[in-house]
């Protein structure tokens, strides 16, 4: 059975910083890449960030280059986004799913067993 559950969201000011939390569990997980998208209200889902399983490759939306800094921990089955200088336009709800179909970083219909997502909300 596959768990998908993330947190770290909340409130905060613009230019402050806030660390998601993806925790992932399950045999069909396993080897995948894991990735981070955001939806705001109103708009369609977006690709944010994304990491291989061993963590040697990552990709990043050109929007949060920079400021953003996904990570995993696989011994905690657990992958992270760092997210610093933050910005009213980066107020979403924050999902995180496994990459199980293709190879495009994305596209979300290459990813499967969605969170229940986290807010972040940043104020001006």
């Amino acid at each position: 059975q596959v768990q998908v559950v993330e947190s770290g969201g909340g409130l905060v000011q613009t230019g402050g910083s806030l660390r998601l939390s993806c925790a992932a569990s399950g045999r069909p997980v396993f080897g995948h890449p894991l990735g981070w998208f955001r939806q705001a209200p109103g708009k369609e889902r977006e690709f944010v960030a994304g990491i291989t399983w061993r963590g040697d490759t990552t990709n990043y939306a050109d929007s949060v280059k920079g400021r953003f800094t996904i990570s995993r921990d696989n011994a905690k089955n657990t992958v992270y986004l760092q997210m610093s200088s933050l910005k009213p336009e980066d107020t979403a709800t924050y999902y995180c799913a496994a990459l199980m179909y293709g190879s495009s970083w994305s596209n979300t219909r290459g990813y499967d067993y969605w969170g229940q997502g986290t807010q972040v909300t940043v104020s001006s």
